[in-house]
């Protein structure tokens, strides 16, 4: 043992360091990818020839280490184009940029979700409604623009009792809070529970006229729920709203502009979050 450690030098923590950072940021290029799911791949069938070897499983350790050598030569030919992205991300230094989107995107939805909760504890009515593609312009022109910085003291403050703006809707987008005061359209859908109130059906309206999404923060029950697509998911979690959040900030519109496409990351965004969540067409 005490040769082994003497044979260790501070260089090799560098050295290991450098390599883990490295993997690291190559792996972050090829999330979203179909490479991606190649290296999970490689990864359990890398786990199950250890696992061989350990044993000393000498057929299906060849079998194993034999298939490793051939996805290994066969990864420059079928994931070329994944490749020659990461290589252009890295000449562009995208790596450094795409870390300080995630963070800046880690950040405002803190922000938002402190926000959100703090108003639900209070019991403070709020609408939050999240510009995608479709421009909202003709909502927000009317209105009071704002043109301020995300952060929980604007929001709070924009919905709190006594603010001539607290009566309407906020319309955000990726980088600003766009205007306070909005006055959204109601939902045409007639087949809908008693229980939805004024500020579900602007929400609802709102998401059936544009792709965008919208919070809804119910003073009567206390609870927070989602509209999007003319849909509404009732009593969401602190989890649910942070991964909702994250991923809005962290993807491009284009990325969730189908409907197809948003019922996906939805159920897998609420599936296990804990509490009912009631989808009301």
């Amino acid at each position: 043992m005490e040769g082994i450690l003497s044979a260790v030098h501070w260089q090799d923590f560098i050295d290991i360091a450098i390599i883990a950072f490295i993997v690291y940021r190559l792996l972050l290029l090829l999330v979203d990818t179909r490479a991606m799911q190649l290296v999970k791949g490689l990864f359990v069938i890398g786990l199950l020839f250890a696992l061989a070897r350990l044993m000393r499983l000498a057929a299906l350790s060849w079998i194993l280490g034999r298939l490793l050598g051939v996805f290994i030569i066969a990864i420059p030919i079928v994931f070329q184009p994944e490749i020659r992205r990461m290589l252009e991300e890295l000449g562009r230094g995208n790596i450094w940029r795409r870390r300080q989107a995630e963070e800046r995107a880690a950040q405002l939805t803190d922000e938002i979700t402190r926000a959100v909760l703090f108003l639900q504890n209070r019991r403070i009515g709020a609408i939050l409604v999240f510009q995608k593609d479709t421009g909202l312009k003709d909502l927000w022109r009317s209105a009071v623009q704002i043109g301020g910085d995300i952060s929980q003291d604007l929001i709070v403050s924009l919905f709190w009792p006594g603010n001539p703006l607290h009566d309407g809707a906020v319309i955000l987008d990726r980088q600003q809070v766009i205007a306070a005061s909005c006055y959204l359209p109601l939902t045409e859908n007639s087949n809908l529970s008693r229980w939805i109130g004024t500020r579900h059906r602007a929400a609802l309206g709102v998401t059936e006229v544009s792709d965008a999404m919208a919070l809804v923060v119910s003073e009567e029950r206390g609870e927070i729920a989602l509209a999007i697509n003319g849909h509404l998911s009732r009593e969401l979690k602190e989890g649910q709203i942070r991964r909702l959040l994250m991923h809005y900030f962290s993807h491009t519109s284009a990325s969730v502009s189908t409907l197809d496409g948003v019922k996906e990351r939805l159920g897998s965004m609420f599936q296990g979050g804990g509490g009912e969540n009631d989808e009301i067409n």
